[in-house]
Protein backbone atom coordinates (compact mmCIF):
# COMPACT_ATOMS: atom_id res chain seq x y z
CA UNK A 1 0.00 0.00 0.00
CA UNK A 2 1.40 3.41 -0.91
CA UNK A 3 1.48 5.93 1.92
CA UNK A 4 -1.07 8.72 1.80
CA UNK A 5 1.44 11.05 3.44
CA UNK A 6 5.20 11.43 3.61
CA UNK A 7 5.24 12.85 7.15
CA UNK A 8 3.90 11.30 10.36
CA UNK A 9 3.99 12.04 14.05
CA UNK A 10 5.48 8.57 14.58
CA UNK A 11 7.13 6.15 12.16
CA UNK A 12 7.53 2.60 13.47
CA UNK A 13 9.95 0.21 11.79
CA UNK A 14 8.62 -3.29 12.43
CA UNK A 15 5.07 -4.56 12.90
CA UNK A 16 5.61 -7.21 15.58
CA UNK A 17 4.15 -7.02 19.11
CA UNK A 18 6.19 -3.96 20.09
CA UNK A 19 5.72 -2.21 16.76
CA UNK A 20 2.00 -2.73 16.33
CA UNK A 21 1.39 -1.97 20.01
CA UNK A 22 3.18 1.35 19.56
CA UNK A 23 1.04 2.04 16.52
CA UNK A 24 -2.24 1.20 18.23
CA UNK A 25 -1.43 3.07 21.43
CA UNK A 26 -0.14 6.11 19.58
CA UNK A 27 -3.09 6.22 17.20
CA UNK A 28 -5.48 5.98 20.18
CA UNK A 29 -3.87 9.18 21.48
CA UNK A 30 -4.48 10.97 18.17
CA UNK A 31 -1.01 10.64 16.67
CA UNK A 32 -0.56 10.01 12.95
CA UNK A 33 1.34 6.72 12.69
CA UNK A 34 3.03 4.73 9.95
CA UNK A 35 4.12 1.13 10.58
CA UNK A 36 6.59 -0.43 8.16
CA UNK A 37 6.48 -4.22 8.02
CA UNK A 38 8.25 -6.47 5.51
CA UNK A 39 5.88 -9.42 5.96
CA UNK A 40 2.64 -9.37 7.95
CA UNK A 41 1.78 -7.34 11.02
CA UNK A 42 1.98 -9.49 14.13
CA UNK A 43 5.63 -10.35 13.56
CA UNK A 44 7.42 -13.44 14.79
CA UNK A 45 5.13 -13.83 17.81
CA UNK A 46 1.95 -14.23 15.78
CA UNK A 47 3.27 -15.96 12.68
CA UNK A 48 6.37 -17.95 13.67
CA UNK A 49 6.58 -17.91 17.47
CA UNK A 50 4.34 -17.60 20.51
CA UNK A 51 0.93 -18.21 18.95
CA UNK A 52 1.68 -21.14 16.60
CA UNK A 53 3.90 -22.80 19.23
CA UNK A 54 1.11 -22.66 21.81
CA UNK A 55 -1.37 -24.04 19.28
CA UNK A 56 0.83 -27.10 18.84
CA UNK A 57 1.23 -27.40 22.60
CA UNK A 58 -2.56 -27.42 22.81
CA UNK A 59 -2.58 -30.25 20.26
CA UNK A 60 -0.26 -32.13 22.61
CA UNK A 61 -2.58 -31.40 25.57
CA UNK A 62 -5.60 -32.77 23.70
CA UNK A 63 -3.64 -35.89 22.79
CA UNK A 64 -2.69 -36.37 26.46
CA UNK A 65 -6.33 -35.97 27.48
CA UNK A 66 -7.54 -38.57 25.01
CA UNK A 67 -4.80 -40.99 26.08
CA UNK A 68 -5.83 -40.55 29.70
CA UNK A 69 -9.58 -40.75 29.14
CA UNK A 70 -9.87 -44.27 30.56
CA UNK A 71 -8.97 -42.93 34.01
CA UNK A 72 -12.26 -41.00 33.91
CA UNK A 73 -14.26 -44.02 32.73
CA UNK A 74 -14.36 -42.93 29.11
CA UNK A 75 -13.49 -45.57 26.51
CA UNK A 76 -11.82 -44.45 23.28
CA UNK A 77 -9.87 -46.07 20.52
CA UNK A 78 -6.13 -45.47 20.45
CA UNK A 79 -5.57 -41.87 19.29
CA UNK A 80 -3.67 -41.18 16.08
CA UNK A 81 -1.90 -37.99 15.08
CA UNK A 82 -2.42 -36.26 11.74
CA UNK A 83 -0.12 -33.32 12.28
CA UNK A 84 -1.12 -31.75 8.96
CA UNK A 85 -4.58 -31.15 10.47
CA UNK A 86 -2.99 -29.43 13.47
CA UNK A 87 -0.85 -27.39 11.09
CA UNK A 88 -3.97 -26.28 9.19
CA UNK A 89 -5.72 -25.42 12.44
CA UNK A 90 -2.68 -23.43 13.57
CA UNK A 91 -2.71 -21.47 10.34
CA UNK A 92 -6.43 -20.79 10.68
CA UNK A 93 -5.91 -19.41 14.19
CA UNK A 94 -2.98 -17.27 13.04
CA UNK A 95 -4.83 -15.95 9.99
CA UNK A 96 -7.90 -15.02 12.03
CA UNK A 97 -5.79 -13.10 14.53
CA UNK A 98 -3.77 -11.44 11.74
CA UNK A 99 -6.92 -10.30 9.91
CA UNK A 100 -8.36 -8.95 13.14
CA UNK A 101 -5.18 -7.06 13.92
CA UNK A 102 -4.94 -5.68 10.38
CA UNK A 103 -8.53 -4.49 10.55
CA UNK A 104 -7.97 -2.86 13.92
CA UNK A 105 -4.93 -0.97 12.66
CA UNK A 106 -6.87 0.18 9.61
CA UNK A 107 -9.78 1.36 11.77
CA UNK A 108 -7.35 3.47 13.81
CA UNK A 109 -6.07 5.03 10.55
CA UNK A 110 -2.56 3.61 10.94
CA UNK A 111 -0.67 3.66 7.64
CA UNK A 112 0.73 0.15 7.16
CA UNK A 113 3.52 0.14 4.59
CA UNK A 114 4.83 -3.10 3.13
CA UNK A 115 8.60 -3.26 2.93
CA UNK A 116 11.79 -3.08 4.98
CA UNK A 117 12.59 0.17 6.75
CA UNK A 118 16.02 1.69 7.24
CA UNK A 119 16.52 4.66 9.52
CA UNK A 120 18.72 7.20 7.74
CA UNK A 121 18.92 9.82 10.49
CA UNK A 122 17.28 13.20 11.06
CA UNK A 123 13.81 11.62 11.22
CA UNK A 124 14.02 10.03 7.76
CA UNK A 125 13.19 6.40 7.00
CA UNK A 126 13.90 4.76 3.68
CA UNK A 127 11.60 1.96 2.58
CA UNK A 128 12.98 -0.94 0.52
CA UNK A 129 11.25 0.35 -2.64
CA UNK A 130 13.32 3.54 -2.40
CA UNK A 131 10.69 5.86 -0.95
CA UNK A 132 11.58 8.05 2.00
CA UNK A 133 9.12 9.09 4.69
CA UNK A 134 9.67 11.24 7.76
CA UNK A 135 8.58 11.13 11.36
CA UNK A 136 8.63 13.59 14.21
CA UNK A 137 9.54 10.55 16.29
CA UNK A 138 10.93 7.19 15.20
CA UNK A 139 10.43 3.86 16.96
CA UNK A 140 12.77 1.01 16.00
CA UNK A 141 11.02 -2.33 16.51
CA UNK A 142 12.56 -4.73 13.99
CA UNK A 143 12.54 -7.70 16.37
CA UNK A 144 14.85 -10.69 16.37
CA UNK A 145 15.81 -13.81 14.44
CA UNK A 146 16.83 -17.29 15.68
CA UNK A 147 20.46 -17.75 16.66
CA UNK A 148 22.48 -20.49 15.02
CA UNK A 149 25.53 -22.41 16.21
CA UNK A 150 28.61 -23.56 14.28
CA UNK A 151 28.36 -27.04 12.86
CA UNK A 152 24.57 -27.00 12.69
CA UNK A 153 23.71 -25.19 9.47
CA UNK A 154 19.94 -25.00 9.10
CA UNK A 155 18.56 -26.95 6.15
CA UNK A 156 14.91 -27.04 7.21
CA UNK A 157 14.78 -30.83 7.02
CA UNK A 158 17.27 -32.34 9.46
CA UNK A 159 18.48 -29.20 11.23
CA UNK A 160 15.75 -26.72 12.12
CA UNK A 161 15.09 -23.62 14.16
CA UNK A 162 11.71 -22.69 15.60
CA UNK A 163 10.75 -21.16 12.24
CA UNK A 164 11.01 -24.51 10.44
CA UNK A 165 9.49 -26.59 13.24
CA UNK A 166 6.35 -24.48 13.22
CA UNK A 167 5.86 -25.18 9.51
CA UNK A 168 6.04 -28.98 9.76
CA UNK A 169 3.15 -31.07 8.45
CA UNK A 170 4.52 -34.29 9.96
CA UNK A 171 6.63 -34.96 13.03
CA UNK A 172 10.01 -36.70 13.27
CA UNK A 173 9.99 -39.88 15.34
CA UNK A 174 13.12 -38.81 17.23
CA UNK A 175 14.67 -35.42 17.83
CA UNK A 176 17.50 -33.66 19.65
CA UNK A 177 16.68 -30.25 21.08
CA UNK A 178 19.83 -28.16 21.50
CA UNK A 179 19.07 -25.69 24.28
CA UNK A 180 17.02 -26.34 27.40
CA UNK A 181 15.63 -22.85 27.85
CA UNK A 182 11.97 -21.88 27.66
CA UNK A 183 11.53 -22.47 23.91
CA UNK A 184 13.60 -25.65 23.94
CA UNK A 185 11.59 -27.14 26.80
CA UNK A 186 8.33 -26.25 25.09
CA UNK A 187 9.39 -28.05 21.92
CA UNK A 188 10.72 -31.01 23.89
CA UNK A 189 7.47 -31.31 25.84
CA UNK A 190 5.29 -31.04 22.74
CA UNK A 191 7.32 -33.54 20.72
CA UNK A 192 7.39 -36.04 23.58
CA UNK A 193 3.65 -35.81 24.19
CA UNK A 194 3.12 -36.55 20.48
CA UNK A 195 5.23 -39.72 20.83
CA UNK A 196 8.64 -38.61 19.54
CA UNK A 197 11.77 -39.77 21.34
CA UNK A 198 13.35 -36.57 22.67
CA UNK A 199 16.84 -35.70 23.90
CA UNK A 200 17.57 -32.25 25.37
CA UNK A 201 21.16 -30.95 25.40
CA UNK A 202 21.82 -27.91 27.61
CA UNK A 203 25.23 -26.31 28.13
CA UNK A 204 24.37 -24.83 31.54
CA UNK A 205 24.03 -26.85 34.77
CA UNK A 206 20.21 -26.94 34.65
CA UNK A 207 17.39 -26.70 32.15
CA UNK A 208 15.32 -23.50 32.29
CA UNK A 209 18.27 -21.29 33.36
CA UNK A 210 17.18 -18.44 35.62
CA UNK A 211 14.08 -20.26 36.87
CA UNK A 212 13.79 -21.08 40.59
CA UNK A 213 15.34 -24.48 41.32
CA UNK A 214 12.26 -25.89 43.06
CA UNK A 215 10.23 -25.16 39.94
CA UNK A 216 12.90 -26.61 37.64
CA UNK A 217 12.91 -29.78 39.73
CA UNK A 218 9.19 -30.30 39.03
CA UNK A 219 9.71 -29.98 35.27
CA UNK A 220 12.84 -32.14 35.27
CA UNK A 221 11.05 -34.91 37.21
CA UNK A 222 8.14 -34.83 34.75
CA UNK A 223 10.52 -34.97 31.79
CA UNK A 224 12.32 -38.00 33.25
CA UNK A 225 9.07 -39.85 33.90
CA UNK A 226 7.94 -39.23 30.32
CA UNK A 227 11.19 -40.57 28.88
CA UNK A 228 12.74 -37.26 27.80
CA UNK A 229 16.51 -37.64 28.07
CA UNK A 230 18.05 -34.47 29.50
CA UNK A 231 21.80 -33.84 29.49
CA UNK A 232 22.94 -30.67 31.26
CA UNK A 233 26.40 -29.16 31.40
CA UNK A 234 27.25 -30.49 27.94
CA UNK A 235 28.37 -28.79 24.74
CA UNK A 236 27.56 -30.00 21.23
CA UNK A 237 30.44 -30.44 18.81
CA UNK A 238 28.61 -31.14 15.55
CA UNK A 239 26.62 -33.82 13.77
CA UNK A 240 27.21 -36.49 11.15
CA UNK A 241 24.40 -37.25 8.66
CA UNK A 242 23.42 -40.93 8.62
CA UNK A 243 23.46 -42.81 5.27
CA UNK A 244 19.88 -43.97 5.72
CA UNK A 245 18.56 -40.60 6.86
CA UNK A 246 18.66 -38.50 9.97
CA UNK A 247 21.88 -37.63 11.73
CA UNK A 248 24.10 -38.41 14.71
CA UNK A 249 24.65 -35.54 17.14
CA UNK A 250 27.96 -35.43 19.02
CA UNK A 251 28.07 -33.87 22.49
CA UNK A 252 29.78 -33.92 25.86
CA UNK A 253 32.65 -36.33 26.42
CA UNK A 254 32.52 -38.43 23.22
CA UNK A 255 28.78 -38.99 23.58
CA UNK A 256 26.38 -39.17 20.65
CA UNK A 257 22.76 -39.84 19.78
CA UNK A 258 21.18 -40.70 16.42
CA UNK A 259 17.92 -38.94 15.59
CA UNK A 260 15.69 -38.00 12.67
CA UNK A 261 15.97 -34.26 13.29
CA UNK A 262 17.70 -31.56 15.31
CA UNK A 263 16.01 -28.45 16.70
CA UNK A 264 18.42 -25.61 17.43
CA UNK A 265 16.91 -23.57 20.24
CA UNK A 266 19.71 -21.41 21.61
CA UNK A 267 17.92 -18.08 21.74
CA UNK A 268 17.42 -15.21 19.35
CA UNK A 269 19.57 -12.30 18.22
CA UNK A 270 18.46 -8.72 17.48
CA UNK A 271 17.45 -8.06 13.89
CA UNK A 272 19.57 -4.93 13.58
CA UNK A 273 21.53 -5.75 10.41
CA UNK A 274 20.87 -3.08 7.81
CA UNK A 275 18.53 -1.18 10.11
CA UNK A 276 20.61 1.99 10.45
CA UNK A 277 22.18 4.33 7.92
CA UNK A 278 25.61 5.91 8.25
CA UNK A 279 24.27 9.31 9.31
CA UNK A 280 22.43 8.14 12.41
CA UNK A 281 23.62 8.65 15.96
CA UNK A 282 21.85 5.54 17.25
CA UNK A 283 24.31 3.36 19.17
CA UNK A 284 24.40 -0.42 18.87
CA UNK A 285 26.35 -2.66 21.25
CA UNK A 286 28.73 -5.43 20.18
CA UNK A 287 25.94 -8.02 20.30
CA UNK A 288 23.75 -6.01 17.91
CA UNK A 289 21.30 -4.63 20.49
CA UNK A 290 20.29 -0.99 20.21
CA UNK A 291 21.22 0.93 23.35
CA UNK A 292 18.36 2.64 25.18
CA UNK A 293 17.66 4.39 28.47
CA UNK A 294 14.76 3.48 30.82
CA UNK A 295 12.37 5.51 28.64
CA UNK A 296 13.39 3.51 25.55
CA UNK A 297 15.24 6.52 24.11
CA UNK A 298 18.26 5.78 21.93
CA UNK A 299 21.34 7.99 21.76
CA UNK A 300 19.68 10.04 19.00
CA UNK A 301 17.01 12.51 20.02
CA UNK A 302 13.53 11.56 18.91
CA UNK A 303 14.46 7.95 18.20
CA UNK A 304 13.28 5.08 20.41
CA UNK A 305 13.86 1.31 20.32
CA UNK A 306 11.70 -1.43 21.83
CA UNK A 307 11.12 -5.18 21.90
CA UNK A 308 13.66 -7.81 20.96
CA UNK A 309 15.85 -5.14 19.38
CA UNK A 310 16.95 -4.02 22.86
CA UNK A 311 18.71 -6.09 25.53
CA UNK A 312 15.67 -6.73 27.70
CA UNK A 313 13.58 -9.87 28.24
CA UNK A 314 12.55 -11.24 24.83
CA UNK A 315 8.87 -11.56 25.64
CA UNK A 316 5.99 -10.25 23.53
CA UNK A 317 4.31 -8.61 26.51
CA UNK A 318 7.53 -6.76 27.32
CA UNK A 319 7.35 -5.31 23.81
CA UNK A 320 3.81 -4.15 24.58
CA UNK A 321 4.94 -2.48 27.80
CA UNK A 322 7.96 -0.81 26.19
CA UNK A 323 5.77 0.48 23.36
CA UNK A 324 3.52 2.22 25.87
CA UNK A 325 6.53 3.72 27.66
CA UNK A 326 7.87 5.11 24.36
CA UNK A 327 4.55 6.57 23.22
CA UNK A 328 3.85 8.14 26.62
CA UNK A 329 7.29 9.74 26.55
CA UNK A 330 6.64 11.05 23.02
CA UNK A 331 3.37 12.55 24.31
CA UNK A 332 5.19 14.08 27.33
CA UNK A 333 2.85 12.19 29.63
CA UNK A 334 3.84 10.85 33.07
CA UNK A 335 5.43 7.45 32.54
CA UNK A 336 6.91 4.76 34.75
CA UNK A 337 9.72 2.73 33.11
CA UNK A 338 9.42 -1.05 33.01
CA UNK A 339 10.81 -2.76 36.11
CA UNK A 340 12.39 -5.77 34.45
CA UNK A 341 13.08 -7.49 37.77
CA UNK A 342 9.34 -7.95 38.33
CA UNK A 343 7.92 -8.80 34.91
CA UNK A 344 5.75 -11.91 34.42
CA UNK A 345 7.27 -14.97 32.78
CA UNK A 346 5.29 -17.88 31.36
CA UNK A 347 6.63 -21.14 29.91
CA UNK A 348 4.11 -23.48 28.30
CA UNK A 349 5.80 -26.87 28.58
CA UNK A 350 4.03 -29.62 30.53
CA UNK A 351 3.87 -28.93 33.42
CA UNK A 352 3.61 -25.19 32.82
CA UNK A 353 5.87 -22.65 34.53
CA UNK A 354 5.04 -19.09 35.59
CA UNK A 355 6.83 -16.62 37.84
CA UNK A 356 7.50 -13.01 38.74
CA UNK A 357 10.14 -11.43 40.96
CA UNK A 358 13.19 -12.83 42.72
CA UNK A 359 14.05 -16.49 42.84
CA UNK A 360 15.06 -17.65 46.31
CA UNK A 361 18.71 -17.75 45.25
CA UNK A 362 18.58 -14.28 43.67
CA UNK A 363 16.83 -12.78 46.71
CA UNK A 364 19.54 -14.07 49.05
CA UNK A 365 22.24 -12.88 46.63
CA UNK A 366 20.65 -9.43 46.69
CA UNK A 367 21.10 -9.33 50.46
CA UNK A 368 17.60 -10.22 51.62
CA UNK A 369 16.91 -12.44 54.57
CA UNK A 370 13.90 -14.42 53.38
CA UNK A 371 11.02 -16.60 54.47
CA UNK A 372 9.89 -19.22 51.95
CA UNK A 373 6.72 -21.30 51.79
CA UNK A 374 5.85 -23.98 49.24
CA UNK A 375 2.56 -25.71 48.48
CA UNK A 376 2.59 -28.78 46.21
CA UNK A 377 -0.36 -29.22 43.89
CA UNK A 378 -0.78 -32.79 45.15
CA UNK A 379 -2.92 -31.48 47.99
CA UNK A 380 -5.05 -29.21 45.81
CA UNK A 381 -8.62 -30.45 45.27
CA UNK A 382 -8.98 -29.14 41.72
CA UNK A 383 -5.61 -30.56 40.69
CA UNK A 384 -6.76 -33.97 41.94
CA UNK A 385 -10.04 -33.60 40.06
CA UNK A 386 -8.39 -32.80 36.73
CA UNK A 387 -5.66 -35.39 37.30
CA UNK A 388 -2.76 -32.93 37.12
CA UNK A 389 -0.94 -33.06 40.46
CA UNK A 390 2.64 -32.39 39.38
CA UNK A 391 3.49 -28.91 40.56
CA UNK A 392 4.33 -26.45 43.28
CA UNK A 393 3.58 -22.87 44.30
CA UNK A 394 6.51 -21.13 45.99
CA UNK A 395 6.30 -17.68 47.56
CA UNK A 396 9.36 -15.78 48.80
CA UNK A 397 8.97 -12.91 51.26
CA UNK A 398 11.39 -10.61 53.02
CA UNK A 399 12.06 -11.65 56.62
CA UNK A 400 11.51 -8.76 58.99
CA UNK A 401 13.57 -8.15 62.17
CA UNK A 402 10.79 -9.64 64.33
CA UNK A 403 10.77 -12.81 62.20
CA UNK A 404 7.52 -12.04 60.41
CA UNK A 405 7.09 -12.02 56.65
CA UNK A 406 7.35 -8.62 54.96
CA UNK A 407 6.88 -7.70 51.31
CA UNK A 408 6.51 -10.53 48.82
CA UNK A 409 9.66 -10.71 46.68
CA UNK A 410 8.86 -13.55 44.30
CA UNK A 411 6.11 -15.94 43.24
CA UNK A 412 7.08 -19.11 41.36
CA UNK A 413 4.78 -21.81 40.04
CA UNK A 414 4.91 -25.07 38.15
CA UNK A 415 1.81 -27.08 37.45
CA UNK A 416 -1.53 -27.17 35.64
CA UNK A 417 -2.48 -23.91 33.92
CA UNK A 418 -0.19 -21.81 36.12
CA UNK A 419 0.30 -19.39 33.22
CA UNK A 420 -3.32 -18.41 33.81
CA UNK A 421 -2.86 -18.15 37.59
CA UNK A 422 0.10 -15.79 37.84
CA UNK A 423 -1.97 -12.58 37.86
CA UNK A 424 -2.48 -12.30 41.62
CA UNK A 425 1.15 -13.25 42.30
CA UNK A 426 2.40 -10.70 39.77
CA UNK A 427 0.29 -7.97 41.40
CA UNK A 428 1.53 -8.95 44.87
CA UNK A 429 5.17 -8.67 43.78
CA UNK A 430 4.75 -5.38 41.92
CA UNK A 431 2.65 -3.74 44.61
CA UNK A 432 5.14 -4.93 47.26
CA UNK A 433 2.25 -6.41 49.17
CA UNK A 434 2.77 -8.36 52.38
CA UNK A 435 1.35 -11.80 53.18
CA UNK A 436 -0.88 -10.21 55.84
CA UNK A 437 -2.45 -8.03 53.14
CA UNK A 438 -2.80 -10.68 50.43
CA UNK A 439 -4.11 -13.33 52.82
CA UNK A 440 -7.24 -11.20 53.31
CA UNK A 441 -8.38 -12.15 49.79
CA UNK A 442 -10.87 -15.02 49.82
CA UNK A 443 -9.84 -17.74 47.37
CA UNK A 444 -12.67 -19.67 45.67
CA UNK A 445 -12.74 -23.41 46.38
CA UNK A 446 -12.04 -25.75 44.71
CA UNK A 447 -9.69 -23.96 42.33
CA UNK A 448 -6.10 -24.34 41.26
CA UNK A 449 -5.48 -20.68 42.11
CA UNK A 450 -6.22 -21.21 45.82
CA UNK A 451 -2.80 -22.87 46.08
CA UNK A 452 -1.31 -19.37 45.91
CA UNK A 453 -3.66 -18.14 48.64
CA UNK A 454 -2.81 -21.14 50.83
CA UNK A 455 0.91 -20.50 50.43
CA UNK A 456 0.59 -16.82 51.29
CA UNK A 457 -1.59 -17.63 54.30
CA UNK A 458 1.13 -19.96 55.55
CA UNK A 459 3.57 -17.05 55.43
CA UNK A 460 1.47 -15.27 58.06
CA UNK A 461 2.31 -18.11 60.44
CA UNK A 462 -1.22 -19.49 60.50
CA UNK A 463 -1.64 -21.68 57.45
CA UNK A 464 -4.55 -24.05 56.92
CA UNK A 465 -3.18 -26.86 54.80
CA UNK A 466 0.38 -25.61 54.36
CA UNK A 467 2.78 -25.74 57.30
Amino acid sequence: MSPTSDFFDVVVIGGGPGGYAAGLYGASAGLSVAVIEKDKVGGTCLHRGCVPAKEFLETAAVYRSVNGAAEFGISTSEPKIDFSVSQNRKQKVVDQLWKGLSGLMKSRKIETIEGTGKYLGNGRVQISDGRIIEGESIILASGSVPRSIPGFEVDGKIVMTSDEVLSLTSLPSSVVVIGGGAIGCEFASMMSDLEAQVTVLEALPQILPGVDKDVVDVVAKSFRRRGIAVHTGVAVSGHTPNPGGGTTVHFGDNQSVSVDAVIVSVGRRPNSDGLLGEETFVEVDQRGFVKVDPYMRTSEQGVYAIGDLVATAQLAHIGFAEAIVAIKHILSEPVVPVDYSKVPWCIYCHPEVAFAGFTEEAARAAGYDVIVKKDPFGGNSRARIVGETDGVVKVIAEKMPDGSAGKILGVHMAGPWVTEQLGQGYLAVNWEATPDEVSQFIQPHPTLSEAFGETVLALTGRGLHVG
